[in-house]
């Protein structure tokens, strides 16, 4: 049962007391009906087969990409990676972590910023070896057609990005200055 494999996760790695945010690698299914895998190898099956992918692995690779998808297949212990621009995973945190920014409401970098902080807080990025979760197919959320369609929202949302680097700087120092170097080399 995932909960239960969470909080066991939760207690062995000793979240309570360490800065930790556990990543739950996630797939994607083009399918409407699927049957949910019971287990980590009937979902390595299930991924051989082409009926699941890694999670936006056609539109968007790198905002899941550092997860380490290869490691994964093999991992039976959690293991650690590095925050890499645009890493957006789904995560498991303590309920004291920093929270998303308010500022990007809608579409666009709400997860991205808020990995990028707990990155600047030294959280530990750990990925969980047997957990995964699967996106199902729904129609576009009315947030990223006007970002794909408005100009003027994807400006706002390049000033707001603007003003959070700003924000990292004046809080985390010199520490942050790898999120704007990131940023500017892409």
């Amino acid at each position: 049962h995932p909960s239960y494999y969470h909080r066991n996760s939760i207690q062995q790695l000793e979240l309570p007391q360490r800065k930790a945010a556990l990543i739950v690698p996630a797939f994607e299914t083009l399918h409407y009906r699927l049957t949910f895998p019971k287990s980590k190898a009937e979902l390595l099956s299930m991924l051989d087969m082409g009926s699941l992918y890694t999670f936006r692995y056609h539109v968007w690779p790198k905002g899941h990409a550092p997860t380490d998808y290869a490691k994964w297949r093999t991992a039976t212990m959690p293991y650690r990676v590095a925050w890499q621009p645009d890493f957006e995973p789904y995560v498991v945190v303590r309920r004291d972590c920093p929270r998303y920014d308010q500022r990007f409401v809608g579409f666009g970098w709400n997860k991205v910023s808020h990995i990028m902080e707990l990155d600047a807080q030294e959280y530990e990025l750990l990925v969980l070896p047997n957990a995964f979760m699967i996106h199902m197919p729904h129609a576009p959320s009315f947030d990223i057609s006007k970002f794909r369609l408005s100009a003027g929202y994807r400006g706002c949302l390049q000033t707001l990005r603007e003003e959070f680097h700003q924000d990292l700087s004046r809080r985390y120092g010199a520490a942050a200055l790898k999120y704007l170097t990131a940023e500017r080399s892409l």
